[in-house]
């Protein structure tokens, strides 16, 4: 791997690490003039790309694998030494570096790491056995602490990711302390598979990606549409209890208007182009104007044009500003389901998690310095609610800080400085871990990010909060204080949800698609035994879709079993069996996640016990 002044990994990265020379020590011996590149530990393991004219398959793993067990069996020592740049180029021509002898070709790849070594920086080599290679470290102290490990998959990639450089193999794998550690890890995946977002949403019919629609634009379906709404409905009455005004805006604005906010140009990488009016553009092409050219006008606002928005808070600033407000007034609170536009690139795109349009459960208050803490406060609590009814309990608190050295924030420090202060008081106040990142704030102030885990133990940004000093002062917003004269709020950005997209995208994960009764697209199956009971199944329907429950009645002539199937395949939460003995009893036979057995149960019981489920949104 390149070299690293001060290279700092954990217990874990060192074992992964060093797997990855064990990987490359094997490598050479069954290919001796393979030639090597790097070796780094990554997220969840470790690779090596390798020059080779043999094209290495998963069908090669085994004797790869085998001779890495042999090498790890040897428990031969890393061991480290420092040598001069002359030392190390000398090694690297005689094809010694990262090889188990001299070649009589030069290790091309690790003279060209050597080069891009600092001078001053220490030259160091780390071997094990026969094998010898540049690299910072740091290692476990022998190959046999390597303990489990396994080749996963082999890609190809380009030397130092640049298309003009050679295209190595990039062999993949992953490494524990031992076969316990490692066999969880590939359980973890396997779950991972079965509660990924993308093929339950498409099994449960959630939503549907289209390429004619376009890459990351979502459509949801029915089901997905209910989930969508009962979430909406529920943060909705949060909203009304805390004085919540609900608002709508267009998809749309003046480009003039995201110069004023910085979203054009601080945020332009991340959005959809400019749309010019057809007038303008007619005008300009007579003029023989070149894109390039508009694309200057564009920049310099010499035209104007109309923007996707990619956030909502200008729009709400413009409602805000449209009358004048006093000290009495305040804070004012404005909330909206607003869907925004961002430019991702097409291979970060994924499912439901990363997604070009989105809608934000977003809200906009604007308030007195002296009001500040308890909103914000106020904001915090809301996730909270969110996240406990949601049965999402394990997650931790992130301030995201400006970057002192980095030019991309915006507006006065000392607004900052008071803006960040308010930030850390709130978060300390929650109660629950939190840590400060300097680097994650938004251009415009600081934020608070609630980071969740999942049942996979994978975290995910969800909610969100942020103290903004700067959009006020660059729209010149204003308030009549109880001194007569005009005072500037604060304004804080808050999405307790984040992208609704995302966020129902976690919890079909989260919920392997099962989803409480009370989110559920469908809450109740009724399936009847034969036509005998299609009286009594039309009764309880009806009762039924008066209190608005989801329910669907199947009284085909398909065999029980296979209704019975079908429901479970939909993940319903309630499966209701009627047949003679139920339906001259006034019973149900009651089929539920948490009754592996079919129970009976009396129908005006399991009636009300289903509505008070659904009303007290139980888990």
């Amino acid at each position: 791997m390149p070299q690293d002044a001060t290279p700092k990994m954990t217990d874990l990265e060192r074992i992964r690490h060093s797997a990855a020379h064990v990987l490359a020590t094997a490598l050479l011996k069954i290919w001796p003039e393979a030639q090597l590149a790097a070796g780094p530990p990554v997220e969840n393991g470790f690779y090596y790309d390798i020059d080779l004219p043999h094209r290495i398959s998963p069908a090669d793993f085994e004797k790869i694998e085998a001779e890495m067990k042999a090498v790890t069996k040897a428990n031969q020592p890393f061991t480290r030494s420092a040598i001069s740049r002359d030392e190390a180029i000398k090694l690297g021509q005689s094809g010694r570096l990262a090889a188990l002898s001299d070649r009589p070709a030069p290790s091309k790849f690790k003279l060209d790491i050597l080069n891009r070594i600092p001078e001053g920086e220490e030259i160091s080599l780390y071997t094990n056995g026969d094998f010898v290679d540049l690299c910072a470290g740091p290692h476990v102290m022998r190959t046999g602490n390597v303990g489990a490990f396994k080749l996963t998959h082999v890609s190809s990639t380009y030397y130092l990711g640049d298309e003009k450089n050679p295209q190595l193999q990039r062999i993949y794998g992953t490494a524990f302390k031992n076969k316990t550690e490692m066999e969880a890890h590939f359980n973890l995946i396997e779950e991972a598979k079965k509660r990924d977002h993308r093929k339950l949403g498409r099994d449960l019919r959630l939503f549907h990606i289209d390429d004619e629609v376009g890459q990351g634009l979502v459509l949801w379906t029915p089901n997905g549409a209910i989930i969508r709404k009962e979430l909406e409905n529920f943060i909705g009455r949060e909203l009304t209890r805390q004085g919540y005004s609900q608002v709508f805006t267009p998809h749309i604005g003046k480009l003039g208007l995201y110069r004023t906010s910085g979203h054009f140009p601080y945020y332009k990488e991340s959005q959809y182009p400019p749309i010019v009016e057809r007038e303008t553009l007619d005008q300009l092409a007579k003029e023989g104007c070149s894109c390039a050219e508009l694309s200057n006008k564009l920049e310099s606002g010499e035209i104007n044009g109309y923007l996707l928005k990619p956030m909502n808070c200008p729009h709400h600033i413009k409602i805000f500003a449209s009358q004048k407000h006093s000290y009495r007034d305040l804070p004012i609170r404005l909330a909206e389901f607003g869907t925004v536009y961002r430019w991702e690139q097409s291979g970060e795109l994924g499912g439901m998690t990363r997604v070009r349009g989105f809608t934000q459960d977003d809200a906009h208050l604007f308030c007195t310095e002296e009001q500040l803490p308890g909103e914000v406060l106020g904001c915090l609590n809301l996730v909270k609610t969110v996240f406990s009814t949601l049965g999402m309990k394990d997650y931790r608190v992130r301030v995201g800080l400006r970057d002192p050295d980095s030019a991309k924030y915006t507006g006065d420090p000392a607004n900052w400085d008071k803006a960040e202060k308010a930030c850390r008081a709130a978060a300390a106040s929650l109660g629950v871990p939190f840590s400060e990142e300097p680097g994650e704030a938004a251009f415009y102030g600081p934020k608070i990010d609630f980071v969740v885990k999942d049942v996979l133990g994978r975290e995910w940004q969800l909610g969100t909060v942020q103290v903004d000093y700067n959009l006020p002062v660059r729209f010149d917003l204003n308030y009549t204080g109880s001194d007569g004269k005009e005072h500037r709020p604060v304004m804080i950005h808050r999405a307790p949800f984040g992208s609704m997209e995302r966020f129902i995208g976690c919890l079909i994960e989260h919920f392997a698609g099962s989803f409480p009764v009370w989110l559920a697209p469908e809450q109740v199956r009724l399936l009847t035994v034969t036509e005998a009971q299609n009286d009594y199944a039309q009764r309880l329907l009806k009762e039924l879709k008066e209190k608005d429950v989801r329910v669907t009645l199947d009284d085909s002539r398909e065999k029980l079993g296979a209704k019975i199937r079908l429901a479970e395949l939909a993940k319903v939460p309630y499966i209701l069996t009627l047949g003679e003995r139920e339906s001259q009893s006034e019973k149900v036979s009651v089929r539920s996640r948490k009754l592996t057995t079919p129970e009976p149960k009396s129908w005006p019981g399991f009636f009300h016990q289903l509505l008070d489920e659904i009303t007290n949104r139980s888990l």
